[in-house]
């Protein structure tokens, strides 16, 4: 059997950095939902109550929020590996379980909480960038697997820092391109969640404006089918647009309506959210006067002209310019 899976390795993360560091704990909120000693020792007991507590919260948070407390209480056992990745000071911080669960009333927001015993404090530099990456998970607490060697040898005293890994520009290239596909599905879904209709329209009208054209919306219902004219200055060509904010994938009829209310020299966008089916993708590969933009191409075209879109839009997509890493290429 493998070392690392001889015993678990848990990832935990935490806005209270000090509480953590100061107070040698691991720890976790939900303070609502109390003793948590007080539940059945069963996965369903923990999401009845978490249920009952946050009746509002999504399905699937319900079931992922349930599941981690009732891993912190239930599946953590002392002697476990801890590695808390902290922002205060950017180190990687390497512990061992030092006690069961308990109730710390006194703590103001982590009060479920875990002795825990430092055992080392490292740089980031320290470590792969995968095994960076994969203790940047988005859960509170989450088991290390794919990078639980790598941790364990990093409690030996003779660990002297990441050797070189021959996958590590694999590893990069994947980080970043898993950080562009959370961005682009984090931006389709306030778009599905906030603009529907003519609410798209506007968005998309507001985009084009921000690219550089001239745009004229149509009244609502749109005119002949065209929900906005766009010219790149005050001659032609027209571009006539269309926008569907349906689920569904779009039919090749659909844009052949946008074809018929076109004139001579009129260029055609037709914009959705979703895509577009065989038939329809065929046809505008036969009608390059015609553009049809889906979802993933809206969201590229959002992440490139962000900065020029209307604050108003920036406030529901928010979003933060960062660099990230990419591969180098062969020499």
């Amino acid at each position: 059997m493998d070392k690392a899976e001889e015993i678990r390795i848990w990832g935990i993360h935490a806005v209270d950095d000090r509480l953590f560091l100061d107070k040698n704990v691991i720890a976790m909120g939900w303070q609502e939902m109390g003793d948590l000693a007080s539940l059945d020792n069963s996965r369903e007991a923990f999401k009845l109550k978490y249920a009952e507590v946050y009746p509002d919260s999504k399905k699937q948070a319900m079931a992922n929020c349930a599941g981690m407390l009732y891993r912190f209480v239930h599946e953590m056992q002392v002697g476990d590996y801890v590695v808390f990745p902290s922002k205060i000071d950017r180190q990687i911080n390497l512990g061992v379980v030092a006690s069961g669960y308990f109730l710390n009333n006194g703590s103001l927001t982590y009060i479920q909480q875990r002795k825990v015993n430092w055992i080392k404090h490292l740089p980031r530099t320290a470590f792969s960038q995968g095994a960076l990456y994969e203790v940047g998970s988005f859960l509170t607490l989450f088991s290390i697997k794919n990078y639980a060697d790598e941790y364990l040898n990093a409690f030996s005293r003779d660990f002297k820092g990441k050797t070189v890994h021959s996958d590590e520009d694999d590893v990069v290239k994947q980080t970043a391109e898993d950080i562009r596909e959370t961005t682009k599905d984090y931006i389709l879904k306030e778009l599905s969640k906030h603009f529907k209709g003519y609410a798209l329209e506007t968005f998309v009208a507001d985009l084009l404006e921000a690219m550089g054209y001239r745009t004229l919306r149509s009244p609502r219902g749109g005119d002949r089918g065209i929900d906005i004219k766009a010219y790149k200055d005050e001659l032609p060509p027209r571009i006539l647009v269309q926008v569907k904010s349906q689920d569904t994938d779009i039919a090749e009829t659909t844009i052949q309506s946008l074809k018929g209310a076109m004139r001579e020299g009129d260029y055609g966008l037709f914009v959705t959210l979703s895509n577009y089916t065989r038939n329809a993708q065929r046809y505008l590969e036969s009608t390059p006067i015609i553009r049809g933009i889906n979802g993933e191409d809206l969201a590229k075209l959002i992440l490139e002209y962000y900065d020029k879109l209307d604050n108003k839009y920036k406030n529901i997509i928010s979003l933060e310019k960062v660099f990230i890493p990419v591969a180098k290429e062969e020499e």
